[in-house]
């Protein structure tokens, strides 16, 4: 995606002014046009010191095969925050904004070796319990609800009353959540990732909402994600499968909504893409790999930490430095210009690489087309409503996402649904017994969303 801003190079106080700071990747500058910055990174070589806040220093892998060398030699390269040196010495303040992206938990994400193992093969198992058919019905039955509640006012913000809620909602389904549990998730998970909310106390909420989800499931268990990794053979313990589920709402909800976000823009602002929003699944599927290739929702991720001072790509590597990936900048490495084309659609490191790669990658997919599909086919005249360069990218080092993306439609006074009858292989145990014809309009409160949903469902 070309996203060019007026900031043609980095701003001042980079090195590329002489000023010989690393690179910050923190600001609105960074945030308004980030392959600027990538750009001006690639002049370091393969990796880039960078700033991820302030006082927080990094390494930057620019570079498509330095980045899958990393990916691919866990013995050298290991996940374990433990081993971050900056922050065992006392110079990361234990306050800093990202610390809460990097610092260590018990999950699959953040351990190696035998432990890794055991944690990834109980979450993968446990997600290729998921039927595809079943997740796009679900998908589409959410999708419609949420449309139902703005598309009586032929206008809307596509990414926070629907890109954001809709994989809160999904995972509520996957996980077998009650109404009030829920509830409770949804208002968690949403205030974690929401900067003008108090992110302690969403933490707050969401692990207690975990907490009785778990404890239900143990009384009550159901063909659900949660049940099934609760029954592994790992014999994973309360604490490890609250590890495991915050690891799954958080990478499975903040990189979905920027993946549905992304696409959409795509469609609404791309020329490429112009008119195509009645071309059918196949566009739509092109729109998704066009973001995973130049866009990615998680643009700078991967924390990993040398076991060993280590040279990579003819720079030197510490041992317990910070080093990331940049997803966005590695699939836009110039040197792939002239193979990109040869290379398989899935040949992006959009969703990672080696043994950490992201095991649900084609669910993502999966949900990300099936939103897109279901809106631009419930609402087929939608269009930006504000200028696109008056479109503003949230700040941070790690995601690509937008703060807003206000759209227009003809309004439809009766929304009209599929009538999908639920099926019980691989469902969450609350099933709506009827689906009816049109749906109630009006907003609902996002902390309400689940009990609305189900309510909505059930009418």
């Amino acid at each position: 995606m070309n996203n060019q801003s007026a900031f043609t190079e980095p701003p001042p106080g980079c090195p590329a002014h002489n000023s010989g700071r690393r690179i910050p990747m923190y600001g609105p500058e960074f945030a308004a046009d980030p392959q600027a910055f990538y750009t001006h990174m690639r002049q370091y070589g393969p990796t880039a010191p960078v700033e991820l806040a302030p006082g927080v220093d990094a390494t930057l892998v620019t570079d498509y095969s330095a980045a899958l060398q990393l990916l691919q030699n866990p013995d050298t390269f290991r996940k374990d925050s433990r081993r971050w040196r900056d922050l065992n010495e006392g110079k990361v303040a234990p306050n800093n904004p990202v610390l809460p992206m990097l610092a260590y938990r018990p999950n699959a994400l953040f351990t190696d070796g035998a432990e890794h193992m055991r944690l990834r093969q109980a979450v993968t198992d446990s997600l290729a319990g998921v039927d595809a058919h079943w997740l796009s019905r679900q998908v589409e039955r959410v999708s419609s609800y949420l449309i139902s509640q703005f598309s009586a006012l032929g206008e809307a913000d596509l990414l926070n009353d629907y890109a954001k809620m809709l994989p809160l909602l999904v995972f509520n389904e996957l996980f077998g959540c009650s109404p009030s549990i829920g509830d409770r998730l949804v208002v968690g998970t949403s205030g974690i990732f929401d900067a003008s909310m108090d992110a302690e106390k969403a933490n707050e909420e969401l692990t207690q909402a975990l907490v009785e989800l778990i404890a239900l499931k143990r009384r009550q268990p159901g063909d659900d994600v949660t049940s099934r990794l609760m029954a592994h053979p790992a014999k994973l313990t309360d604490e490890e499968m609250i590890h495991q589920l915050v690891m799954l709402i958080s990478a499975g909800t903040e990189p979905q909504r920027n993946l549905i976000a992304n696409g959409l823009y795509l469609l609404l602002c791309d020329e490429k893409h112009a008119g195509g929003s009645q071309a059918g699944g196949l566009l739509v599927e092109d729109v998704i790999d066009d973001v995973l290739w130049n866009s990615p929702p998680m643009a700078n991720y991967a924390p990993h930490y040398p076991v060993c001072d280590v040279e990579l790509g003819g720079n030197l590597l510490r041992a317990g430095d910070l080093v990331l990936i940049s997803f966005a900048g590695a699939n836009t490495d110039p040197a792939l210009s002239s193979s990109r084309q040869v290379l398989s659609k899935r040949a992006h490191l959009a969703w990672s690489a080696g043994p950490h790669a992201c095991p649900a990658k084609d669910s993502g997919q999966l949900i990300a087309v099936g939103a897109i599909e279901n809106l631009l086919n419930q609402l087929p005249d939608v269009e930006l409503a504000v200028p696109m360069e008056s479109l503003q990218w949230r700040p941070g080092p790690f995601h690509r996402a937008l703060t807003s993306l206000p759209a227009r439609f003809a309004p439809v006074r009766a929304q009209q649904t599929s009538m999908m009858s639920p099926t019980p292989q691989t469902g969450p145990a609350v099933t709506p017994a009827a689906v009816p014809q049109t749906r109630p309009q009006g907003k609902a409160q996002k902390s309400s969303a689940w009990s609305s949903f189900l309510a909505w469902w059930k009418s």
